[in-house]
């Protein structure tokens, strides 16, 4: 059975925000985030949070802001993010405290599933960046700033194909327990199954992780599915 939780669609889109200040704060984020932090300039960008296996604890936006930098997290894994931020904090001149979130990348579930971009609870799943599609990964990962965090396997995957065993999904269907089922339905024991689901006029749509060899198969009849582009 589904232990899944619907979301309204008109819900708001929970955001935490860490803001880094200090002599060292952008030395300390260049190593801890994907993204080149020292080129952002004026610019929003998003990067990735990853833990040392290179699985991803969170997609953030990075701002800066004056006297340091303020990151957008998704509300349900903005406490693992900082935990993972202030791990290898010894003898560092940044300071790293929570903020006011400026302005939400996303405000609702709806929109940003218009967007077909992962939330909080797609990470918790704890997959590598290219699980969750290529558009994803060029929009989050500088791979010629240098050294980060889970960096070394990240690197190999993008050299060798981003051959993935497990995906994130978009799907619309006529009932979540159906959509479940199918998305549970090939692969080894791992973390498939819907991970966001929203009620529609029709049904449902939302997001949730399947084995790669589901998107081989036939289509199921009611069932819309597909990776993130």
């Amino acid at each position: 059975m589904s232990t899944h939780a619907f979301r309204d669609e008109s819900a708001e889109e929970p955001w935490r925000a860490i803001v880094a200040r200090g002599h060292d704060a952008e030395a300390y984020l260049q190593g801890q985030l994907s993204q080149d932090v020292s080129a952002l300039g004026d610019d929003a960008r998003w990067s990735l949070v990853l833990a040392p296996d290179s699985s991803v604890l969170a997609a953030v936006l990075v701002t800066s802001i004056e006297d340091g930098f303020s990151l957008s997290v998704p509300g349900e894994v903005a406490d693992d993010v900082m935990g993972a931020l202030r791990r290898f904090l010894l003898r560092t001149k940044c300071d790293l405290s929570w903020g006011d979130v400026a302005s939400a990348p996303f405000t609702s579930p709806r929109e940003r599933l218009d967007e077909r971009w992962p939330g909080g609870r797609e990470f918790r799943a704890r997959l590598t960046p290219h699980s969750y599609g290529a558009r994803f990964v060029e929009r989050t990962i500088s791979f010629a700033k240098g050294c980060f965090t889970g960096q070394e396997l990240v690197g190999r995957l993008d050299a060798r194909g981003a051959s993935v065993p497990w995906r994130v999904i978009y799907f619309e269907g006529d009932s979540s327990e159906r959509v479940d089922e199918l998305l549970r339905s090939t692969g080894p024991a791992g973390p498939h199954g819907i991970t966001t689901v929203l009620n529609t006029l029709n049904g449902v749509r939302g997001m949730g992780v399947a084995h790669r060899t589901l998107l081989a198969r036939e289509e199921e009849p009611g069932i819309l599915l597909s990776a993130l582009p």
